[in-house]
């Protein structure tokens, strides 16, 4: 007897592992596209904030020259200029797949005022309000400006390119003092004073207002010659004044000035070497948490050094068309070595000529109101002033 079996075999499945593979593919493409136009995007992105980073750094410079008694440009010109600028810095940086970012001027760059809410304790934050002291500058690769980033593997899920921009912005404010260098680096303060009365006459001078002083007090008969950074005859449009005569009659006998910033002994040749090179960490350690600091509401108290003499005169002569911050006092009590100043601000001052021979009247340290700028200022949180020291750049978000 023959017994039959009937052995149950499984269904065909055939193109089913093509079927697999191509929904393996898919995933697999995803994350490539995932993966790799995601970083691509993380790059870019990277690349425009470094871009928006120095534009708006450079930029807020642009603005610097129009401040002070030493402006070189307008307001309406120094806009004009840092547009200008951030245009040129953005184009600089690569972004994705393009050598050179391209910013436009008027899309890609604002300018604001930012002051301090005393009453609130915070910043106000204001566009399009003078003067401006405040910047953002926007570098951006989108649809909307015919330049958004292309993908590659997305493109297989219908994503041809995405939108990335980045901001940054950048403010400058006034300072109310410096803090100790670096070791082997340098502040460059002056230590000599010169008496407010004297100084704000010179500035309603320089703000074209001829009540600010005589002729014979406030000259423009040299200039500075940016090219080499010698001073030569002529004028520049920016006013001197000497520091040595009799200008300053409020100063008591045999002091002309002369500070000691940084121990209270300081010698001539202290005074040579700060002159020359500025002061170091060490002269700034004397000051309280080696800042040197003060306002009109928070004096500081400086002691008097030996009178400007010829012993210091080659030591001046070797800085002429340098700039120095010099300190601004409203008292001075006490002769030579016991003199006491009341120093409330510091201002930038070009060097432009040297004589100490000779007698009183042929003798003369010529001064013009400069920038300066230095990496150790300390700002402050009140509003620039005509004849503020300005904060370098730096950047708020």
């Amino acid at each position: 007897m023959r017994i039959s079996v009937k052995i149950n075999q499984p269904p065909k499945r055939e193109g089913s592992i093509l079927v697999m593979a191509a929904v393996v593919m898919a995933i697999v493409m995803a994350f490539a596209a995932f993966t790799v136009d995601l970083g691509m995007i993380t790059v870019t992105k990277g690349q425009l904030q470094n871009a928006a980073d120095s534009a708006a750094h450079a930029t807020a410079k642009e603005l610097l020259r129009a401040f002070g008694p030493s402006a070189t440009l307008t307001p309406a010109e120094a806009e004009t200029a840092a547009r200008a600028r951030a245009v040129e810095m953005v184009g600089r940086f690569r972004s994705g797949d393009v050598q050179s970012t391209i910013a436009v001027d008027t899309r890609d760059v604002r300018f604001g005022n930012r002051s301090w809410d005393e009453a609130n304790q915070e910043w106000l934050m204001q566009w399009g309000v003078q003067p401006y002291n405040m910047v953002e500058v926007t570098a951006r690769r989108t649809a909307a400006t015919n330049s958004a980033l292309p993908m590659t593997f997305a493109r297989f899920l219908g994503i041809s390119s995405h939108d990335v921009a980045a901001s940054s912005i950048a403010s400058v404010a006034p300072i109310n003092g410096f803090e100790k260098p670096k070791p082997n680096e340098t502040v460059d303060i002056l230590p000599i004073a010169v008496d407010l009365q004297t100084w704000e006459s010179l500035m309603v001078a320089a703000a074209g207002n001829s009540s600010g002083g005589t002729s014979s007090t406030f000259k423009d008969v040299y200039r500075y010659a940016n090219s080499t950074g010698g001073i030569l005859s002529g004028s520049d449009g920016v006013l001197e004044f000497d520091i040595y005569p009799d200008v300053n009659t409020s100063l008591p006998p045999g002091n002309r000035g002369t500070v000691d910033l940084g121990s209270p002994n300081n010698s001539t040749a202290d005074l040579k070497r700060q002159i020359v090179n500025g002061l170091n960490e060490y002269d700034m350690s004397y000051f309280p948490n080696g800042e040197l600091m003060c306002s009109f509401e928070h004096p500081v108290q400086l002691n008097g050094d030996p009178g400007i003499s010829a012993g210091i005169e080659a030591s001046l002569k070797s800085i002429i068309g340098q700039v120095r911050a010099i300190p601004i006092f409203t008292q001075v009590s006490g002769p030579g070595n016991n003199a006491n100043y009341t120093v409330v601000k510091f201002v930038g001052v070009r060097i432009m000529a040297v004589n100490l021979k000779g007698g009183p009247k042929s003798r003369y340290l010529m001064v013009q109101p400069a920038e300066f700028s230095s990496p150790y200022v300390i700002r402050s949180n009140g509003d620039i002033q005509f004849d503020s020291i300005v904060s370098q750049p730096y950047l708020i978000r």
